[in-house]
Parts: C-alpha cells; structure tokens; sequence
C-alpha cells in the first residue's frame, strides 16, 4: 500500500493494518508525535502494538488503557504509548509531564488525544481509523514537515 504526502484514505484487514504499522515504524525513528483517532475497537492499540514491536520492543507491549502511559526503550529512542480514553479532565495529565516527553528521541503514541485537550503535545502525524465492516478504514495526515517528511519516506 503507498500513500502520498496529501491525507488519502484505504481500507485494510487487521494483517494489513498490523503491516502498516510497522512500514511507518520504519519512517519514525528518530522521535515524533502520533496521535490516534478512532472509535472504540477501531485499531489503534493493534496500530500502535505494531508500531512498537517493529521498532524493536522485545517486552510485551501492554495496552495502557488503566496505566495512561506505557514507557519502552529501543536504542536511543524513548516510546511512549497513552491511551487516554478514561480521562474526563485534560487537567488530570499534568502529573505526566507531556511537554517534556515531546523533544528529540521521544517518540509518543497517543491514543484518544482529544481527551486531553491543549494539554496534549502537537501530532506529527495523525492517525484516523474507522470501522468499514470486517475491515477499517486508515486515513493520516500529516501535521508537521516531520510528518510530510514521513508520508514522503512511506509513499517512496
């Protein structure tokens, strides 16, 4: 599958999500912002495993839907996946200090990021996933000349 730079739209199965997600791991190592769209059950934990485990993780990649954040490191670059579906106030994030993780060599997987509002680190690339009967539907859109530099690297 290539998408170009421009937001395109495709429907995958969840082998073909699972190999995506591990062609764009191959574009962000060096560090950025993910941020993932989608209803419940849509992908983005599968995505985000993927992501992951293609970058290297060899520990089990845990969802962090009650810890808020699971931590890994692959090489020199520090991974941090959020699920922030349980949070009902942006305020309540604070206390994981977002703004620091977002430097170089940070790589952030935020799932649910509209919960938390401002407080949330600025996407590089974001990732929409939707239900399209036995399959979903993936549409990213870059955010950032990182995340144009990705689509770019992804759709060569």
């Amino acid at each position: 599958m290539s998408l170009g730079t421009e937001a395109r739209e495709r429907e995958l199965d969840e082998p073909e999500l699972i190999a995506f997600a591990q062609r764009v791991a191959g574009v962000v190592g060096e560090g950025g912002v993910i941020h993932l769209h989608g209803d419940l059950s849509a992908g983005k934990t599968t995505f985000a495993r993927a992501l992951l485990r293609a970058l290297g993780v060899g520990e089990r990649v845990k969802s962090p839907t009650y810890s808020l954040i699971e931590s890994y490191t692959v090489g020199d670059l520090a991974a941090h996946h959020l699920d922030l579906y349980r949070i009902a106030d942006p305020g309540e994030l604070e206390w994981l200090g977002l703004a620091e993780l977002a430097t170089d060599k940070h790589l952030i997987l935020i799932e649910w990021p509209e919960r938390a509002g401002k407080a949330a680190p600025s996407p590089d690339l974001t990732v929409h996933l939707a239900h399209a009967g036995a399959q979903r539907t993936l549409r990213l859109d870059a955010q950032s000349a990182r995340g144009v530099a990705w689509l770019t690297r992804l759709a060569g």
